[in-house]
């Protein structure tokens, strides 16, 4: 069924309307031109009906326009009984604006405009960014979205929610700040009622994203808010492309169904526990996820390039001076680090980590690369882990899992939380693997920790509680930043800094955590909202990201610097891909140990020029694409 074509009277309507939504000035302008479309016309037939006005048109002109303003100021004027009329008649009109001003503000122009406030006239947007639902990934999807969008002329944010419209404009304003060029546009309306989502023109967006809320019944309200889209699509010749999430993965194959072909949709508790214990692994790397997934620095990219066709794929690592080159897709299928000898096809695109996708151009790297450094030892082998888990919620028999995948013989995973029934079922029931050792106490005690030998543990990592049915969400991370200041005391104590991983829910109170700035603190509803706003960008990143956080694929990984070059050395970024090629992984980037605690990003650096010389030191860490 072909769309509906919009009316000019329609547009014409949405017109005044966005005019009105402007504020006072635009209704004073209103005003003054109703207010003259009165006046001078009556000004008019006075002069002209005045046996002494001026002959000439232009002193006529200069009359009305004087008697013009005298009504303005409430003047008259005497003669001729037509004349007195008129002149009565002005002051009338005056009188009745000046009276009626205040009235018609405060009832008929102030019903419009909260009409208006309540987010129930429909968007005539083209290609904009539609998001459902509202959560604390709202923020973080906006927010991404407005600095993706900075270069364009005319982007739009569509956002519906079951929320005061005015309440989600402030908030949005508080948290994500000026929004540039992006056009920022509040709706009102339960997101599972198709009637109301047609209110953000579904049809006519370039993408729509669903959120889940902060409530246990979240994943169910997205499968059933996929479903009222479709439903709100039904007959539309293109249907734009669908990015969700859901938190638990039984519902994921419903909300694909829902979604429909080409929807992607993320576990968002799933891809927690596996940034949360790759991290734990290798402390720094949430680090460079956030440099990866957020629009503000180096970004993951598709792009084409003949003069690589048949050339293998090891060439590519070294022709790009200020990209990184990860992988290929071929056909919908991501090859993350493939073998070296892989030669690349026609119709293969290169993934690339890049400033924009038009600063990934070709070059000679080879130059650059000094063999005579390069590392040519086994790699560092992997040893056992103990892992400290204080608290337990629902992604930690995810993250038990993941430990348990990759676990050495001799690891072992201890827990620390209140022996809830629940709790102690669900630990059992993943005690396969690393031996894994429930322990009672509160974490929020000091005297719980105090029987603990913090010290000893490889890693820590801090879980918040889950949210009961009816408590409320203001303050998700209480118990977490107590837990956070006992943990610094016993630091302070002991003179030994602690390897702590810390899951948080709000992103506000990243900023109250007591640990150094450069830990590792992951934010589980910012990572979702930061994969949802890239795959919005492109969904075809949706593979790339999927095999990048498997649990058992290709990943980005932390390894030690002296595995590719010589340690005190001084050599290009270059040196070491052409190592890492060696043993089929793609550098992508640093951490210097040195610049950890006083740069601003916390040493990490991602993408450097391919030319860029530095000293390498044995407490170095290179960032690459590979698998463990």
């Amino acid at each position: 069924m072909a769309q509906r074509r919009t009316s000019f009277g329609d547009r014409l309507r949405y017109w005044f309307d966005s005019t009105l939504a402007r504020g006072a000035s635009a209704l004073v302008g209103w005003m003054a031109l109703l207010c003259l479309a009165v006046v001078v016309p009556a000004s008019a037939a006075v002069v002209w009906t005045d046996p002494d006005a001026p002959r000439s048109l232009p002193g006529r002109l200069a009359q009305v326009w004087h008697l013009t303003g005298e009504t303005l100021r409430l003047g008259g004027a005497t003669g001729t009984p037509l004349r007195v009329t008129m002149s009565v008649l002005l002051a009338l009109v005056a009188l009745l604006y000046v009276s009626t001003l205040v009235g018609l503000i405060t009832t008929a122009l102030t019903e419009r405009l909260t009409a208006l406030r309540r987010g129930r006239s429909t968007v005539l947007e083209q290609g904009h960014v539609v998001v459902l639902g509202w959560s604390e990934q709202v923020f973080t999807v906006v927010g991404e979205l407005v600095a993706a969008n900075a270069n364009q002329r005319r982007a739009a944010v569509a956002v519906l929610a079951d929320r005061d419209k005015t309440a989600m404009e402030e908030a949005l304003a508080t948290k994500v700040g000026p929004v540039g060029r992006t056009r920022l546009i509040c709706r009102s309306g339960p997101t599972t009622d198709p009637a109301v989502l047609t209110l953000t023109s579904p049809a006519t967006a370039g993408v729509v994203l669903v959120l889940p809320r902060d409530e246990p019944d979240a994943d169910a309200e997205v499968v059933k808010t996929l479903l009222a889209l479709r439903a709100a699509l039904a007959g539309a010749e293109n249907r734009p492309p669908v990015v969700a999430a859901v938190r638990d993965d039984r519902y994921r194959l419903a909300a694909c169904l829902a979604a429909g072909p080409g929807g992607v949709v993320l576990e968002s508790d799933t891809v927690t526990a596996r940034l949360i214990v790759q991290a734990a692994r290798r402390p720094g790397l949430s680090l460079v996820h956030q440099e990866l997934l957020d629009f503000a620095g180096d970004e993951f990219y598709l792009v084409g390039e003949a003069s690589l066709t048949g050339r293998t794929f090891g060439d590519a690592l070294l022709s790009y001076p200020t990209s990184c080159v990860v992988g290929l897709v071929r056909g919908d299928t991501p090859l993350l680090a493939p073998p070296p000898q892989t030669a690349i096809a026609a119709d293969d695109l290169l993934i690339v980590v890049s400033r924009d996708d038009d600063t990934a151009w070709p070059g000679d790297c080879g130059q650059w690369v000094d063999k005579e450094v390069m590392a040519s030892g086994p790699p560092t082998p992997a040893r056992p882990e103990r892992v400290l888990m204080l608290g337990w919620n629902r992604r930690a028999p995810l993250m038990v899992d993941q430990l348990r995948r990759r676990a050495l013989p001799g690891s072992a995973v201890d827990v620390v939380a209140d022996c809830a029934e629940e709790t102690v079922r669900q630990v059992r029931e993943s005690g396969t693997g690393p031996v894994l050792t429930l322990h009672q106490g509160d974490v929020t005690r000091p005297e719980t920790l105090q029987r603990l030998d913090v010290h000893s543990y490889d890693s820590v990592i801090v879980l918040g509680q889950d949210l009961a049915p009816g408590e409320s969400a203001d303050h998700p991370d209480n118990r977490t930043l107590v837990t956070l200041l006992l943990l610094r005391r016993l630091e302070e104590v002991t003179g030994r800094e602690l390897p702590v991983v810390t899951e948080l829910v709000d992103d506000r109170n990243r900023a109250l955590a007591p640990v150094s700035p450069g830990a590792d603190v992951i934010i589980s509803g910012k990572l979702i909202g930061l994969l949802m706003a890239q795959i919005s960008q492109n969904r075809h990143l949706a593979a790339v990201f999927e095999e990048l956080f498997s649990a058992d694929g290709t990943g980005i990984r932390l390894r030690p610097a002296g595995d590719y070059v010589l340690p005190g050395c001084d050599t290009a970024f270059a040196t070491v891909v052409a190592a890492a090629r060696q043993r089929g992984e793609c550098a992508i980037g640093y951490r210097s140990h040195a610049e950890a605690s006083a740069d601003p990003g916390h040493g990490v650096r991602i993408n450097p020029p391919k030319a860029e010389r530095r000293r390498w030191t044995a407490g170095d860490e290179v960032v690459v694409v590979g698998r463990d």
